[in-house]
């Protein structure tokens, strides 16, 4: 029964990870017009690697299609570097007239987007700016991540025809913009009235159709594109926030699994919880085959490390389990600290699972076993027959060390100390230790004293 269950829940997982990869779910509303086509594209939430795989599919999808203008609502408090210069690539790689349309915020990396459009237009009650780079930590940057940062801030202003210092200013705090509310000090973010002043922004509008009136496309077509299901979920799936959540429990679920007979939750929980983080990678594109391949042999080198002996299989497995996440990621530095994560969460988890909690209580009394062997219980391995110390006999085989001699007509295997002892001689067992009975080959002084 158990078998069948096991059985059951692995071919669900199996078509449940099939229909993730297959199943497009993609949300496309039309709008009956004639004429012109204009893509409606999202980018709200977190700026990620995700958002970087949906911007690629969706553009691509556009210039396929030939429309005739992108619009691109923006609503974002920001993210990740790396990911805002994927996204910048794809925005100076159109070749399609395209606007941001701030929605209600464009901090950070949404401020770097924006700039990368050929247009900006923003709501009444839009902000953009509030550019500075920080760590994973909350703590500033490095001053060369930061003037990286800054140098791609103020390219993108460029490269539009949008006065650099504002850029510069969203992303240096040295900058004195009191007149715009950014004193020395803190980050320039700019209104829909101050962004139309200094040039980076085209026109404030309420809605979407308002919009459309401005760049004289109020007949087009209007095509919405959505994040597919595997998109959402692969956007979440590779947060900085949930990539340790999902390491932490796939190794604390493996190491608990290690202690449980057969293999069960735990474990599955474990493996589930590597499908999931390989998943959202492979889909964000962050994964390739070769990471694949490498997880695959070391989970099969782990495996292996339970029938062969050295622990050289075991080792290689997790160095290439390690080298399979470390390619997974955009950020080996992230990766390198939600690893950190992971083992410390594990341990400080498993010492409390078993430890804290009990190995007889719960749910461990059924994954460990607590009975033991011992002479209170009558289990004896082997008896110490001390009465033999001193008995004389004669060896029945040579001893070489080990052999057989006779003591008042009992056959007993004996060893001796070291020498060789030829066939009927005197020997004298000199020590008993469980089943081993030393003997020593008695000399012919040491007779003829005995004999006296």
């Amino acid at each position: 029964m158990k078998r069948s269950w096991r059985i059951f829940l692995w071919v669900s997982l199996i078509f449940i990870a099939g229909g993730l990869f297959f199943f497009d779910l993609s949300d496309k509303t039309h709008a009956d017009g004639e004429g012109d086509t204009v893509y409606v594209i999202p980018v709200e939430n977190t700026v990620e690697r995700g958002m970087a795989a949906f911007l690629k599919r969706t553009t691509k999808e556009a210039r396929e299609s030939g429309v005739d203008h992108i619009i691109f609502e923006v609503d974002t408090p920001g993210g990740r570097v790396d990911a805002a210069g994927e996204i910048g690539e794809i925005f100076q790689g159109l070749d399609i007239p395209n606007s941001a349309f701030v929605t209600n915020r464009a901090y950070s990396a949404g401020s770097y987007i924006a700039l990368n459009a050929d247009e900006i237009y923003m709501k009444p009650q839009a902000t953009m700016g509030a550019s500075g780079v920080i760590n994973s930590d909350g703590t500033a940057a490095d001053k060369k991540a930061q003037s990286a940062w800054i140098s791609s801030m103020v390219a993108a202003a460029e490269a539009n025809g949008r006065d650099p210092l504002y850029a510069r200013a969203m992303a240096d705090s040295s900058i004195d913009l009191p007149e715009y509310g950014a004193a020395e000090g803190e980050f320039l973010t700019l209104g829909p009235k101050e962004a139309l002043e200094v040039g980076y922004a085209e026109g404030i509008v309420d809605d979407r159709n308002e919009l459309l009136n401005e760049l004289q496309l109020s007949d087009a077509e209007i095509v919405e594109q959505n994040p597919t299901l595997s998109e959402n979920i692969a956007r979440f799936l590779t947060d900085p926030v949930v990539i340790p959540i999902l390491l932490s429990v796939a190794s604390l679920g493996l190491v608990v699994e290690l202690y449980s007979p057969g293999f069960g939750i735990p474990g599955t929980m474990g493996v589930l919880a590597l499908v999931l983080f390989f998943y959202g990678h492979i889909v964000a594109g962050l994964a390739g085959y070769e990471a694949i391949i490498l997880l695959v042999l070391g989970i099969g080198l782990v495996i292996a490390e339970f029938f062969l002996p050295g622990g050289i299989a075991g080792i290689a497995g997790i160095i290439a389990i390690v080298s399979s996440l470390m390619l997974s990621s955009a950020d080996m530095g992230h990766m390198a600290m939600s690893l950190g994560i992971a083992l410390l969460v594990t341990i400080v988890v498993s010492v409390i699972l078993f430890k804290t909690m009990g190995l007889e209580r719960g749910f461990f009394r059924h994954v460990i076993l607590n009975d033991s062997t011992s002479a209170e219980k009558g289990y004896v391995s082997s008896v110490n027959r001390l009465d033999l110390i001193g008995l004389e006999g004669k060896s029945l085989t040579p001893l070489r060390p080990s052999g057989t001699a006779d003591f008042d007509g009992e056959r007993l295997d004996v060893v001796t100390e070291g020498g060789f002892v030829p066939v009927n001689k005197h020997v004298k067992i000199m020590k008993t230790e469980g089943s081993r009975i030393v003997v020593r080959e008695l000399k012919k002084d040491e007779l003829e004293e005995e004999t006296e």
